[in-house]
């Protein structure tokens, strides 16, 4: 029925361009929703709800690909869905390939908002949320026009030294659009996702290795071994909510500072003595314990939360909160090779490391290691090349930084810890009975080929340490393990605010 109120002049007009609405929002056929829906996966627009606060999403771009020029099938949207929404009250640009329409790919028009929602977000200064399900460029773009124009990758790239950007694979991202990801700050994956450089049948033809997309490129693999992504995630819903976590911890772009917590009268934000963490960091520096279990306590109750836990796991890190205020955690694990560092955890702290600087993040590095990694294959891992980058990443870090040692921390391992308190540290501290050196006394004293009696002295050294090393200053103060926290905020809340 007619709508008495639109006058005659609008009507016609109106109801063409609610038609080409419809059509934009379609999305796929309805045999291939069912299927995605059977499979216990969110369509397009479903998962933008999720990730977004209710009602917030506003589209840009519906009508792209509802135009046929030579008589070929409309494309809904052409295989994007994007535009403004917000997440907990702030803007944010998102974006989703529509693995229903083309298998994700990118065609000319999808480029074209690619590259709008990528500027536009880099031009109003607010993150950039990109959910990749797609095959990379559509391979029939050369039968068609073919624009010069930029490509998103080009505006990712530039993106990331302004506002936070995180991409989540939430199906199979080939080429193109994986690339694009991996250029985000931050890589989640869901399960049962794959990312790939180039999917089974190119690299078939260019290899003739015969492979699935399950064991060219699983969630499981990048998020442990190749260290491409970060976080694995089970489903989408999951995604969403640490989408919506990360971006909690984070300003809106490098010109703000992070969101400050505030207190309640059920948050226990203020100071706090640490009674059981005696139980929880061993006196004898040979024992293993677990480092999150020293991040709990000291940090706000349930702020924690890990980056790329199983990726160089000798490393701990992530983002947490203390007193309220967000920060970046790094911190060696006692419970993996002893807290080693490795090239892999010295990749991913030297990445989260420049991330927290750019986005205005103090750091607290909790130093417990024997050193950087030795032997043949760190070797031909480039380890020092690694921990160099790390130890670059944290010596220009602009913003407050916090040291602890735990309980050691030898040779370059203390360096790559921010150990040195003259390296425009807030706040460097030291438990009782901490050892410091060039290298561990058990097994560098043959290294060294020491006598008996040197090696002896060196032990003793070793094991005193704390109190030589308090007599010049290599640390502002030696403090009772239960004060940690206290002291932590102390310095938290003495530093200078951030560089914007």
């Amino acid at each position: 029925m007619a709508d008495k109120q639109i006058p005659a002049d609008w009507a016609e007009l109106l109801a063409d361009f609610h038609r080409r609405q419809t059509a934009g929002r379609a999305m796929g056929s309805p045999e291939k929703l069912a299927a995605r829906k059977e499979s216990g996966r969110l369509n397009v627009r479903e998962i933008i709800d999720e990730l977004l606060d209710q009602d917030s999403f506003f589209e840009l771009g519906t009508l792209v690909g509802g135009v046929s020029y030579h008589g070929e099938t409309p494309l809904p949207s052409d295989g994007i869905v994007g535009g403004l929404g917000r997440i907990d009250g702030r803007p944010v640009v998102v974006a989703c390939e529509d693995f229903t329409i083309k298998g994700g790919s990118i065609g000319h028009s999808g480029n074209a908002r690619r590259v709008r929602y990528a500027r536009l977000a880099a031009q109003e200064k607010i993150p950039y949320i990109l959910l990749l399900d797609g095959a990379g460029a559509r391979a029939t773009n050369a039968l068609e026009r073919h624009p010069y124009a930029p490509n998103d990758m080009i505006e990712i790239a530039r993106l990331n030294a302004i506002a936070p950007t995180i991409a989540g694979v939430i199906g199979s991202s080939a080429g193109h659009g994986a690339i694009s990801g991996l250029l985000m700050d931050f890589v989640l994956m869901t399960r049962q996702s794959t990312l790939f450089a180039a999917g089974p049948p190119l690299v078939a033809a260019a290899t003739g290795e015969k492979v699935t997309k399950e064991e060219l490129g699983p969630a499981e693999m990048h998020t442990s071994v190749s260290g491409n992504a970060h976080n694995l995630v089970e489903n989408d819903q999951d995604l969403c909510a640490q989408i919506r976590r990360i971006l909690s911890y984070l300003p809106a772009n490098s010109g703000e500072a992070a969101p400050i917590s505030a207190s309640d009268e059920n948050d226990d934000l203020g100071p706090r003595r640490l009674d059981d963490i005696l139980r929880v960091i061993p006196r004898n520096t040979q024992t293993p314990y677990d480092v999150r279990k020293v991040i709990h306590a000291v940090c706000d109750h349930d702020s924690f939360f890990e980056i790329q836990p199983n990726y160089g796991r000798s490393m701990v890190t992530g983002l947490a909160r203390l007193g309220g205020k967000p920060l970046l955690v790094v911190a060696n694990q006692p419970n993996v090779l002893a807290g080693t560092i490795t090239a892999e955890g010295a990749n991913k702290a030297a990445h989260l490391i420049d991330m927290a600087d750019r986005f205005n993040l103090p750091a607290l590095f909790l130093a417990d290691n024997p050193g950087v990694m030795s032997g043949t294959q760190a070797e031909r891992a480039g380890t020092l090349r690694s921990a160099a980058a790390m130890f670059r990443a944290q010596t220009r870090f602009r913003h407050p930084k916090l040291h602890v040692t735990l309980r050691k921390a030898f040779g370059f391992g203390s360096s790559l810890m921010a150990m040195n308190p003259f390296d425009g540290q807030t706040l460097s501290i030291g438990l009782p009975g901490v050892m410091l050196g060039g290298m561990p006394t058990r097994g560098g004293d043959q290294a060294a080929r020491m006598d008996e009696e040197t090696a002896r002295k060196m032990q003793a050294l070793e094991a005193n340490a704390s109190w030589s090393v308090a007599d010049n200053m290599a640390f502002d103060e030696i403090i009772d393990p239960r004060d940690l926290r206290n002291a932590l905020l102390t310095g938290l809340n003495s530093a200078r605010k951030p560089q914007l």
